[in-house]
Formats: C-alpha cells, sequence, structure tokens
C-alpha cells in the first residue's frame, strides 16, 4: 500500500513538471495566447522592421488587438512586408496608421496601430500606408558615435588653425 501511494505522489509530480514545461515553451514561443476569433488581414510596408517576429503583438492602447501573421521581402519596393491579423471584433479606419515599438528599452517588439478618423474600415487585403519602421538601438548609437567624433575632430581642427596664427604674429 505504501508502494502504490508513492507512485501516485511521484506520477504527479511527473505530470505537474511536464504541464510546467509546456507552459513555458508556450510562453516563450509566445503561443500562449492562441485566439480562434475570426481575424481579418490587414499588409502593412517597412523600410526596416528590426526584430519583429511572427506571431508577435499588435497593440492599441495597449490592448492586443492582433497578431504578426506573416512578415516577407518586396523584391521591387526593397521594403519589408508584414501582414498582420486582427481580431474581427476590433475594426480600424482606412487611414490608421502603424508603428514598430519596443516593449522597454531591450524587450520585445510589436506593432502599434493608431485609428485614424476615417468612416470606412479596414477590411481583409487592405493596406495600411502610413508606417513607422523599427527604431535600431545599433544605429542610434552609431550615428551618436559618429556625430561626438565628428564634434572633437572639429575643435581640433579649430584649435589647430588659431595655434599656428598666433605664433605668426610675432
Amino acid at each position: 500500500m505504501k508502494k502504490t501511494a508513492l507512485d501516485f505522489w511521484v506520477g504527479l509530480f511527473v505530470v505537474l513538471g511536464a504541464a510546467a514545461l509546456l507552459f513555458l515553451a508556450l510562453k516563450a514561443g509566445n503561443m500562449s495566447s492562441l485566439s480562434f476569433q475570426p481575424t481579418y488581414a490587414v499588409k502593412l510596408n517597412f523600410d526596416n522592421i528590426g526584430s519583429l517576429k511572427p506571431r508577435a503583438p499588435v497593440k492599441s492602447a495597449g490592448v492586443t488587438v492582433g497578431r504578426v501573421s506573416n512578415i516577407t521581402f518586396n523584391t521591387q519596393s526593397y521594403q519589408a512586408v508584414v501582414t498582420i491579423a486582427l481580431d474581427s471584433q476590433y475594426p480600424f479606419p482606412k487611414d490608421s496608421s502603424a508603428q514598430i515599438l519596443t516593449a522597454g528599452l531591450l524587450g520585445e517588439q510589436y506593432i502599434g496601430l493608431l485609428p485614424g478618423t476615417d468612416t470606412e474600415m479596414l477590411k481583409t487585403g487592405d493596406s495600411i500606408t502610413m508606417t513607422q519602421s523599427a527604431v535600431v538601438l545599433e544605429n542610434l548609437i552609431g550615428q551618436f558615435l559618429y556625430n561626438k567624433a565628428a564634434d572633437a575632430g572639429a575643435s581640433k581642427g579649430a584649435a589647430a588653425a588659431s595655434v599656428p596664427a598666433a605664433s605668426g604674429a610675432k
């Protein structure tokens, strides 16, 4: 009898451990919020999507209203084409705009939708033309360092130019 009770508790522990691993795997794969609601697909064109990934959330006013369903590359315009699946319960005007945002300083990227004022709503196959690409942290740091180096070079050049003029006056 003691052995069956021990076997039961060990089995329960193993099942709970497997459930916890499944939960973590779904959370890491951004699949924990699967939705079976009807959706409509909208396309967005971006110059740079940063590290945006499929299944990334699409948010408006902080509420998840859809997910990124597909990311492709347009060889004619050399832009990234992002297809998003918006929940049908959230209609958006045709003149809405989209931008790629980052959750926190180094967090995951998501798409933020800003609703427009048009009376006609988006439907499957429509495109949002007003988009803002991702801000890439590496590019910002590179621009900052380049500007600092240019400022330092300009101040050294100005100091070097004023020194010979002072020595020639003697």
